[in-house]
């Protein structure tokens, strides 16, 4: 018999065929590998755990491996509160609560510990549904939940000292939400059980194929492994209304959209791009944006550090904050120089901006990729290090977003519906990528300069740990420039 787990079940939520496929079939399932982003979540979960427990002092905590007998014979003790209670159901529903408390008419409290700065209601991911599914387990083990809260992070909270539990962290009842969906989730519980004990289910599609991109499983791939090499699904921001229209009309791949279909410019000329076998470029506005640019050039790029429960003064949590900047320089010759700077320890990027400032002053355009970003942060560090507010006003003011270019203005049904730097790249300047780097993405990044951060220098391999970290900074910026050159050349030749 499979079991089912409150993880299990917000994967049934999403794609049933996925969760069955994980628990039947788990050698073909994509699921034994923690991306770094979701192992990064489930080790700040534990922290947020760790101040909520706080919360609770007098609670009697259970062992980590704890059983359902374990939890018996704690409940049966005259304590009020428990830590990390374990129960099961017959047909093998499985919890593990965060914390649970006794009311005076011996029904019970339970709350859940969420690392969010919310509650969530989101489709990814529902805190609601998450307490209904231990409600449910609770009351199948005779328990009568009146109360039901999330623990989370306080979206205000500015960290000055010591973190203290109370002022970190917010109570929020969500009891009489709960009680709307109750009846709706204990039949979606009984459904997925079910479904996952099933010997055999069509593997031949899954139920994300009527859904967009960003709300795939992990398995579509193997699923849907018969659609076209360039599915309809890569349209950019294709709503799921026009995808299910498409599928309707049995259009699976972009090709085999008609002239008239309901589509927006950006998205026609994806189509076109594809049908056409190039990209659709409006080389007019690309050269009267880039003409505008004022030399000298600087492409520029943060990696950044944030954290559930914020690890140094000044900051809130999941704030970001720049621990590293490449930036390279062009005149109006072309000629290139190169700044970078790369935090050795926890603290405000005070070096960090006066080295940009010695390096470029208030002068020329700063050229970013996907610009909100950069300007979100400059806007924070204004706030921590008032002294350099001109400066970073200068760059906010003097910034150029070189994706917008890549949004609208050359659409190549290559970058698959997508305008990340990590899609254009490979199209326009295929001899340079990211495969050979130690770092390959942004959360790599994190990770790895956190990691050094804490253990406080003392790895072995330090320099190389370093290396990696500036190189891939370095080849951000880089790929502006190439991609910045490679527009250039065309609008010349």
């Amino acid at each position: 018999m499979n079991t089912l787990t409150k993880t299990d079940f917000i994967h049934y939520l999403r794609c049933p065929e996925s969760l069955w496929l994980s628990k039947n079939k788990p050698e073909k399932a994509k699921q034994d590998e923690y991306s770094l982003f979701l192992r990064k979540i489930i080790e700040e979960g534990y922290e947020v755990e760790s101040y909520a427990e706080q919360l609770f002092p007098e609670a009697i905590k259970l062992p980590d491996d704890g059983s359902f007998e374990d939890t018996r014979e704690a409940l049966e003790k005259p304590n009020s509160q428990f830590i990390q209670a374990t129960f099961s159901t017959e047909k093998g529903a499985l919890a593990r609560v965060d914390i649970l408390e006794r009311l005076p008419n011996n029904a019970w409290h339970l709350y859940e510990v969420k690392s969010s700065t919310g509650v969530s209601t989101k489709k990814s991911h529902n805190h609601i549904f998450d307490t209904a599914f231990q409600k449910y387990i609770l009351e199948e083990n005779g328990l009568q939940v009146d109360k039901v809260s999330v623990i989370h992070l306080n979206k205000e909270y500015l960290r000055q000292g010591e973190v203290q539990a109370s002022q970190l962290l917010e109570i929020s009842e969500v009891t009489s939400q709960v009680n709307t969906v109750y009846e709706t989730i204990v039949e979606q519980i009984q459904e997925a059980l079910d479904f996952i004990n099933l010997s055999e289910i069509e593997e031949d599609k899954c139920s994300c194929l009527r859904k967009t991109r960003s709300n795939h499983c992990d398995n579509f791939d193997y699923f849907n492994a018969w659609l076209p090499k360039h599915p309809i699904h890569e349209i950019k921001r294709l709503t799921e209304k026009k995808l299910n229209a498409f599928l309707n009309a049995n259009q699976f791949g972009i090709s085999e959209i008609q002239e008239d279909a309901n589509l927006n410019e950006s998205q026609k000329a994806q189509v076109t791009s594809l049908q056409q076998g190039k990209p659709v470029v409006d080389w007019n506005t690309i050269k009267t944006q880039l003409d505008a640019l004022v030399f000298p050039l600087h492409f520029f790029d943060y990696e950044t550090y944030a954290s559930a429960v914020p690890q140094m003064d000044g900051l809130r949590p999941h704030e970001h904050m720049p621990f590293q900047v490449s930036i390279h320089s062009m005149d109006e010759n072309g000629n290139l120089k190169h700044f970078e700077h790369l935090a050795d320890d926890l603290e405000m990027p005070e070096k960090m901006l006066e080295g940009m400032q010695e390096f470029t002053g208030t002068e020329g355009t700063f050229i970013s990729w996907h610009a909100s970003f950069e300007k979100g942060r400059n806007n924070a560090m204004k706030l921590w290090l008032p002294q350099f507010s001109d400066y970073l006003d200068y760059i906010n003011d003097h910034m150029f977003d070189l994706e917008t270019i890549f949004a609208k203005d050359y659409i190549d049904y290559q970058f698959k519906g997508s305008s990340s730097i990590k899609k254009v790249l490979p199209v326009l300047v295929p001899d340079l990528d990211y495969g050979d780097l130690e770092i390959q993405d942004g959360t790599m990044a994190m990770d790895t300069w956190g990691n050094l951060v804490s253990s406080g220098n003392q790895s072995s391999d330090l320099e190389e740990i370093r290396n990696s970290l500036l190189a891939y900074c370095k080849l951000d910026t880089l790929a502006m420039v190439e991609i910045y050159e490679f527009l250039k050349k065309h609008l010349e030749n």
